[in-house]
């Protein structure tokens, strides 16, 4: 498949280039369709956007991975649609009712990445990620269970997501160690509402040079123009609602902005991600082919300094990085 479009950036300090967003699949087969899915994947891949991230939890189907199933029957289509694909996926969550079916034990990790490499109907994975930390696993269990698979070809890269700072330097100052590469990304809870990791993660993500990738980048919709969609008739969740009901104020002068800068709140919400340190590739979510081209618009989209100023009127965040966040 050829790909057009979208600028491909590194990866962190690797030199690995990925399209500035990620696909993410967590909708799929849950929300969206197989054949929905793989259309969307189609349709991604011709705009340039190669980076696809899941996990085998995805599909919510206890041990099933759904959703790497269907990333698995798009890349049996071939035309080079895993060629031109960085395969992202993540282990941690349960995977059965057995004891070592959970968590980040050197077992756990050969038999999920097994496990995924079947369902996905690949040999290798690009970024292998550590969906949550495992404060239970050492980290001298968790890079040699990582650099096996390394040396076996099944993965290129680990990545974590959810970690704390502290652990991003922990586990990067073991690896140098050891004479291993480390981690190269971590995915965090990041969005213009939700700026806490602005205090540690991100400046460790800038010392290590690690890749920041934000999930849910507009918080479950209510930055995506909920307001908007409301006056056109279209409802929201009850947690959506509650949750617009604590932030309205907010939303509501997000949304006069966007509107003065002639910009949809879900794009502006994308591109203030992409202009924040570290940052690689905010990821999209999409349910339907409408959403994914949307989204493709924030990559175009420059914020200038006075732009940026009002967004953090608008959505303070906790204050710069810490200590001087909080102390002098």
């Amino acid at each position: 498949m050829t790909s057009t479009g979208l600028t491909p950036v590194h990866l962190g300090r690797t030199g690995l280039r990925v399209s500035p967003l990620c696909l993410g699949t967590m909708n799929f087969g849950p929300q969206t369709s197989e054949a929905d899915s793989h259309a969307i994947l189609d349709a991604a891949a011709e705009a340039g956007v190669g980076f696809v991230d899941t996990a085998n939890v995805y599909g919510w189907r206890k041990g099933e991975g759904w959703t790497e199933t269907i990333l698995g029957s798009w890349f049996a289509q071939g035309g080079g649609r895993r060629e031109g694909t960085v395969l992202a996926t993540k282990l941690y969550g349960s995977m059965g009712d057995t004891p070592n079916e959970t968590g980040l034990s050197a077992l756990a990790i050969r038999r999920q990445c097994d496990a995924s490499l079947r369902r996905m109907q690949t040999d290798y994975i690009d970024l292998y990620q550590m969906h949550h930390i495992d404060r239970s696993t050492p980290w001298e269990e968790l890079w040699e269970a990582f650099d096996v698979l390394k040396q076996a070809g099944k993965i290129l890269y680990v990545g974590s997501s959810n970690f704390p700072g502290w652990a991003l330097a922990q586990g990067n100052e073991r690896a140098a160690a050891r004479g291993s590469v480390g981690l190269v990304s971590e995915q965090s809870y990041y969005n213009l509402l939700q700026r806490t990791v602005e205090l540690e993660v991100v400046p460790a993500c800038e010392a290590y040079g690690i890749g920041l990738i934000p999930w849910s980048p507009l918080e479950q919709g209510l930055l995506g123009g909920v307001l908007r969609k409301a006056r056109e008739g279209r409802s929201a969740d009850p947690a959506q609602v509650e949750k617009l009901e604590r932030h309205r104020p907010a939303v509501e002068a997000y949304e006069a902005f966007c509107d003065e800068l002639g910009e949809d709140p879900a794009n502006v919400g994308l591109a203030w991600l992409l202009h924040q340190p570290a940052v690689t590739a905010p990821i999209i979510g999409p349910r339907t082919l409408e959403q994914l081209q949307g989204a493709l618009r924030a990559t175009e989209i420059e914020l200038d300094e006075a732009a940026l100023a009002r967004l953090d009127e608008i959505f303070p965040g906790p204050g710069g990085p810490a200590p001087e966040a909080y102390a002098w």
